[in-house]
């Protein structure tokens, strides 16, 4: 049934619940109806938790912060996809318009080594918080935007520069992977800076020792299948893989050159 806008869907969700990282999870089964066909996903896991709550159940734990596509939280397994079924759309932009109708959806949490779960569909993705800890950032003190200004940067490099750093460190790239790597994430981080010339002083440095944090945290090696790009909501490309690989390359070259 095609839905409109004043369509009220209903829908069986299978979900996955888990009291804390110790516990037993399992699939549990819920009906949500009256579902506007305008609501966003996360909206939806709003009027079931409301229905939980009212009947004393413990609501479904997911995160969440800006609900616009922009803080990465919303990190979400929804059939099988890393953010549901819909091209360059994270979990909060992804609205109940795109299920049919009285169709079962299932829920799940992103599942890797380095993203323990916290409860139900909540995990713990500072993995990706210590990685830019080790290199993802720059020292050069431009001062206020004025003074930031005044490096000339063509339009070519600023336009590239600024695909990468629209990842939005949701780990679904990761989710995505058969081995649970990270290189896509990383590759766009190291990429952006690498780009820019306030990025130069750490250039080297900052590849090496993201590179070093990322291996440490339990991620697995990459193998070019590229679903890592296909579920990406930003849209990063495989490009910034091949990038990160070069700055890698020539990091350690260079570093065992001056050993």
């Amino acid at each position: 049934m095609a839905a409109t806008e004043n369509t009220l869907l209903h829908f069986t969700l299978r979900i996955w619940r888990q009291k804390n990282r110790q516990a037993q999870g399992a699939m549990m089964e819920y009906v949500v109806e009256g579902i506007s066909a305008e609501m966003s996903f996360l909206e939806m896991l709003d009027v079931l938790n409301e229905d939980l709550l009212h009947a004393g159940h413990d609501p479904v734990a997911f995160d969440y912060d800006c609900r616009e596509g922009i803080c990465g939280s919303c990190s979400l397994f929804i059939n099988g996809r890393a953010h549901g079924p819909q091209f360059n759309t994270a979990s909060c932009q992804l609205y109940m318009r795109t299920f049919t109708d009285g169709s079962t959806i299932t829920i799940e949490p992103w599942r890797a080594r380095a993203f323990p779960l916290n409860k139900d569909l909540s995990c713990d993705r500072s993995a990706f918080d210590r990685i830019m800890q080790a290199g993802g950032y720059v020292s050069v003190n431009t001062g206020g935007a004025p003074d930031g200004n005044e490096i000339l940067i063509s339009k070519a490099i600023a336009e590239r520069a600024f695909e990468s750093a629209t990842c939005i460190g949701c780990g679904a790239c990761v989710a995505a992977c058969k081995n649970s790597s990270a290189v896509l994430f990383v590759g766009a981080k190291v990429s952006e800076l690498a780009l820019l010339p306030q990025g130069q002083p750490e250039r080297q440095s900052r590849v090496e020792n993201m590179v070093a944090q990322m291996n440490r945290e339990g991620f697995g090696s990459c193998s070019n299948i590229g679903s890592c790009a296909a579920e990406c909501p930003a849209g990063i490309t495989l490009a910034d893989i091949a990038t990160l690989n070069h700055e890698y390359l020539m990091a350690k070259a260079t570093s065992e050159m001056l050993a």
